[in-house]
C-alpha cells in the first residue's frame, strides 16, 4: 500500500510553496574549553548512553553545540538515536535551525527521528515546514504512529490547512487510531480552527462524554462563537457544565461565551460570566476586558464599558475599536469622536474599523465642519482608497446636509459595488429626493450591480419621504423578483409610506396580513401617522400592541399622550401619565445641537445655564412675536400634553 497517497495531494502544496529543502553544511563546531566529562572518551560498549546523557543535560545552546562537535569528531553524528536526542534538545532550547541541520544529515531517518523533526517545527510555529516533513515521511514509506499525528494536526490547525486536515483524518482512521482520544480531540480542534464546524461537531459527538477534554470543549464553543453560531456555542457550554466529568471552563471558553452573549444581546448572562471572571481573579486579563467592553457597549451600557476600558493602562487596537464603536452605535457621538481624537494622540494607528466608527459618530453629530475634519483624516491615512471607508464618508456627508459632496465622493469611487450604490441611494432618500434615488437605482441596475436588502431599505425610505406611494408599493413587490425576501425593515417602510400618505386603513390591513410578526417599529409608524391624522381609536390600538412588545420605551407613551391631547381627551392623557409613573418611566429632556462657527452648541429644554442664555431667549422672544404677527398660532393641546408628562 502506498502510504503517501492520501496526503500527497494536499501536502504537496506546502512542499511546492517551500521549495526543496536540502541539507545545509554543519556549522563550525568548536570543542575548546570543554567542561569536565565532555572531552572524556566515550565507552566503546555504550556510546549512545554516554552522549545521550550529555545531550539531555545540556543547559544551553552553547553546551549543546559542543556536545554535537564531539559527536562529529567521533563519527557518531549519523546515529539515529543520538540525532533524535539532539533534535529534541534543540527543540527544548529553541534552536530550530540547528535541529533541522541535524535531521538533514541523517541519511535514513526512522520514525522516532521523523517525529522529533516534525515536532520541532510544529512546536515553534513553523507549521508549513512540519507539514512538508510529514509529506516527505509518507513519500519515504515511513508509517506514522500515535506520536506523529498530534504534531501534524497541530500544524494543520496553525496553518488553517483544511485539505491537509481532512487527509490526516483519513489516515487516523486508516492506520487504526480512530479510538485514540487524544487524536480525536485534536481533530475537533483543527476542524473548529478551520471553520469546519460541521465536521468538528461530527467528531465531537462521536466522543464519549468521559473522553472529551477541555481542548475539545473549548474548540467547539469558541468555533461556534467565532463563526456566528452563538446559540450553538451556548448549548455546548450548557452540555459541558452538565457533564459528569467536572470539566471547568478555561480562559478561552469565557471569552467565547462573552462573544456569544454579545451577539445575542444577552446582558444578564454576560454579567454572570463577568462575575465568574472576578471570582476566578481573571478580571484584569486583556482579552476578557476586550470581550466585556464589547458586551457592555453593544448592550447599551457604555458607562460600564468605559469603566472597563479605563482599567487597561495600554489598550490594544481591538479594545479602542470596541469602545469607540460602542459609543457610536449607541448614540454617544460626541464621546466617540473625543475618544477617537485621544487615540490619534497615542502610539497606535487607527485601522479601517476605527475610522468607520468615528465617521459614523460624525454623521450622528450632523456637523459639517466635523465631517470635513474626518474626511481629511481619512484621506491622509492608508485607508483613503478603502471602499468601506469611502462609503461611510458618503453616508456621513448625506446626514450632515451636504448631498452634493456625498455625490462627489460617490463619483470618485471607480469600482462601485452594491454597498456604495446603497449608500448614495439612501443618502438621497434621507433628503427626500425620491426621484433622484429611483434614478440612481435604475442606473445601478444598468451597470450590472444587483441590489440587496439595504438597497431596498434606502429606496423605500426615499419613496416614503417623497410621498411616492405607487412607486414605493411597486418596488416593494419587485423585491422577490430580485431574489430578496422582505424583512421587518421593509415592511415598516411600506407601513410608514401608506400611513403618512393618509391610507391608514390600507396600512392597518397590510400590518394584519403580513407574513411576519409586526415589530415595535411597524406599530410605531402606524401610531405616528394616527397622531398626524387624528385617528385616536386606531392609534390607541397600535400603542397597546407597542406596550406589549416594549413597555419601557418612553417615546411611545408620549406619542399616545399627544394623540389624546390633540383630541382634547385629557382624562386619557392623565391615564397615560399614571401608567408611566407605575412603570417608573421618565421622559428625557428635549435637546438639540446647532453648529455655530464650526462649534457644536447643545440646547436643552428649560436650560438657562448657557453663557449666552439672555441673548438666546431674547432672539426666541423676537421670533415668537414675528410668528404671531404672521398669523401662526401655538398648538396648545400639545403644550398641555407636555406639561402633563
Amino acid at each position: 500500500m502506498n502510504l503517501s497517497s492520501s496526503a500527497a495531494t494536499p501536502a504537496a502544496r506546502y512542499a511546492a510553496a517551500l521549495g526543496p529543502l536540502r541539507p545545509r553544511p554543519l556549522p563550525f563546531l568548536s570543542d575548546s574549553d570543554d567542561p569536565v566529562g565532555l572531552s572524556a572518551a566515550a565507552p566503546d560498549d555504550d556510546p549512545d548512553a554516554h552522549y545521550g546523557s550529555l545531550i539531555d543535560s545540556s543547559p544551553d545552546p552553547s553546551r549543546l553545540r559542543r556536545v554535537h562537535a564531539r559527536l562529529v569528531t567521533a563519527g557518531l553524528h549519523g546515529r539515529r538515536f543520538l540525532a533524535t536526542k539532539l533534535v529534541h534538545a534543540c527543540s527544548r532550547l529553541g534552536q530550530t535551525r540547528h535541529g533541522r541541520q541535524v535531521f538533514d544529515h541523517v541519511p535514513d531517518p526512522n520514525i522516532f527521528l521523523w517525529n522529533a523533526a516534525i515536532k520541532l517545527h510544529s512546536a515553534h510555529g513553523q507549521f508549513s515546514h512540519a507539514l512538508d516533513l510529514y509529506n516527505r515521511m509518507l513519500q519515504a514509506w515511513v508509517r506514522p504512529d500515535g506520536f506523529t499525528l498530534p504534531s501534524v494536526l497541530r500544524s494543520c490547525s496553525g496553518a488553517s490547512a483544511l485539505d491537509m486536515a481532512r487527509a490526516v483524518h483519513a489516515q487516523v482512521l486508516r492506520y487504526g487510531f480512530g479510538s485514540d482520544v487524544f487524536l480525536q480531540n485534536g481533530l475537533v480542534a483543527v476542524y473548529a480552527k478551520c471553520r469546519e464546524m460541521g465536521r468538528a461537531g461530527m467528531v465531537f459527538d462521536g466522543l464519549p462524554d468521559r473522553d472529551r477534554d477541555i481542548i475539545s470543549w473549548t474548540s467547539v464553543i469558541s468555533g461556534c462563537a467565532q463563526n456566528g453560531r452563538p446559540l450553538e456555542a451556548l448549548e455546548v457550554f450548557s452540555q459541558m457544565r452538565s457533564s459528569d466529568y467536572g470539566v471547568r471552563p478555561d480562559f478561552v471558553v469565557l471569552v467565547s461565551l462573552l462573544k456569544a452573549y454579545t451577539d445575542i444581546n444577552d446582558l444578564e448572562q454576560g454579567k454572570s460570566v463577568h462575575g465568574y471572571t472576578i471570582k476566578c481573579g481573571l478580571e484584569t486579563e486583556e482579552d476578557l476586558l476586550i470581550a466585556l467592553t464589547a458586551l457592555y457597549a453593544k448592550c447599551g451600557k457604555v458607562c460600564e464599558a468605559r469603566t472597563l476600558f479605563d482599567c487597561v493602562p495600554s489598550p490594544t487596537l481591538i479594545l479602542w475599536n470596541a469602545m469607540i464603536s460602542g459609543y457610536a452605535k449607541n448614540g454617544y457621538a460626541k464621546e466617540a469622536v473625543e475618544l477617537f481624537r485621544w487615540m490619534t494622540d497615542s502610539p497606535l494607528t487607527p485601522d479601517s474599523i476605527t475610522i468607520r466608527s468615528a465617521i459614523l459618530a460624525c454623521a450622528q453629530l450632523g456637523s459639517l465642519e466635523m465631517a470635513r475634519w474626518m474626511e481629511d483624516y481619512a484621506y491622509n491615512s492608508e485607508f483613503k482608497d478603502d471602499v468601506l471607508v469611502n462609503t461611510a464618508l458618503i453616508d456621513m456627508y448625506a446626514k450632515c446636509g451636504s448631498i452634493n459632496h456625498a455625490h462627489m465622493l460617490f463619483d470618485r469611487i471607480h469600482s462601485k459595488d452594491v454597498v456604495v450604490w446603497s449608500a448614495i441611494i439612501g443618502g438621497y432618500g434621507f433628503h427626500g429626493y425620491g426621484y433622484e434615488a429611483i434614478g440612481l437605482f435604475n442606473e445601478m441596475e444598468c451597470s450590472g450591480v444587483r441590489p440587496n436588502e439595504i438597497t431596498f431599505i434606502g429606496l423605500l425610505s426615499a419613496c416614503n419621504h417623497a410621498g411616492l406611494v405607487d412607486e414605493g408599493w411597486r418596488y416593494f413587490h419587485s423585491m422577490r423578483e430580485h431574489g430578496i425576501e422582505p424583512r421587518h425593515q421593509h415592511y415598516a417602510c411600506v407601513v410608514d409610506l401608506l400611513a403618512r400618505a393618509g391610507y391608514l386603513e390600507d396600512a392597518f390591513k397590510f400590518v394584519m396580513t403580513m407574513p411576519v410578526e409586526p415589530t415595535v417599529t411597524i406599530w410605531g409608524a402606524l401610531l405616528n401617522a394616527c397622531k398626524i391624522y387624528g385617528r385616536v381609536e386606531l392609534g390607541a390600538y397600535a400603542a397597546e400592541r407597542i406596550f406589549s412588545l416594549d413597555p419601557s420605551n418612553v417615546g411611545h407613551y408620549v406619542q399616545l399622550s399627544n394623540l389624546y391631547a390633540s383630541a382634547c381627551m385629557w382624562s386619557d392623557v392623565a391615564k397615560v401619565r399614571v401608567l408611566m409613573k407605575e412603570r417608573i418611566l421618565t421622559k428625557s429632556i428635549g435637546s438639540s445641537l446647532i453648529e455655530i462657527n464650526g462649534r457644536l452648541q447643545a440646547f436643552h429644554v428649560g436650560d438657562k445655564s448657557h453663557p449666552k442664555s439672555k441673548e438666546i431667549f431674547s432672539v426666541i422672544h423676537g421670533l415668537e412675536m414675528k410668528l404671531k404677527e404672521a398669523g401662526f398660532v401655538p398648538h396648545v393641546q400639545l403644550v398641555l400634553s407636555e406639561l402633563y408628562i
